[in-house]
């Protein structure tokens, strides 16, 4: 599935530390419904600039409710990261973006998502991540 989120202005926290807002988005694939607002990416940078990704939000599908915890790194060089802050679209083939992904719901007819452990592959554009889905089989 690919699901995409729309953020908003980072909120400096100090020490590396950052909040991305999720302020909605859309799943499409082999589901689909929304993003909805009211989530964040909880962010450490370090000093070379490398971003570990601690997300949380939720989805509104047509079977239910889905909480996705998405946890996972984007690193790339520096011309490659400023051009990104810069809000330029960049191809996602030059820097690495990706995140294990954990579902939890109550469901009744998504309850298998609570048993895999999924990957994204991940773009960053302006205002917006794209996470491509996968389950690990």
């Amino acid at each position: 599935m690919q699901i995409e989120l729309t953020v908003g202005a980072p909120i400096e926290v100090g020490e590396g530390r950052r909040c991305i807002p999720i302020n909605g988005g859309k799943v499409t694939g082999a589901f689909s419904g929304t993003v909805l607002p009211g989530g964040a990416d909880w962010q450490r940078i370090a000093a070379d600039g490398t971003i570990e990704i601690d997300a949380r939000y939720v989805l509104e599908l047509a079977e239910g409710r889905v909480e996705i915890r998405s946890r996972g790194l984007r690193a790339a060089p520096p011309d490659i990261l400023a051009r990104l802050a810069a809000g330029e679209a960049v191809d996602p083939s030059l820097y690495y973006f990706r995140t294990a992904i954990r579902f939890q719901t109550a469901a009744d007819t998504l309850r298998r998502l609570n048993r895999i452990l999924a990957i994204s592959h991940g773009e960053r554009l302006a205002d917006t991540v794209r996470l491509t889905i996968y389950e690990v089989p």
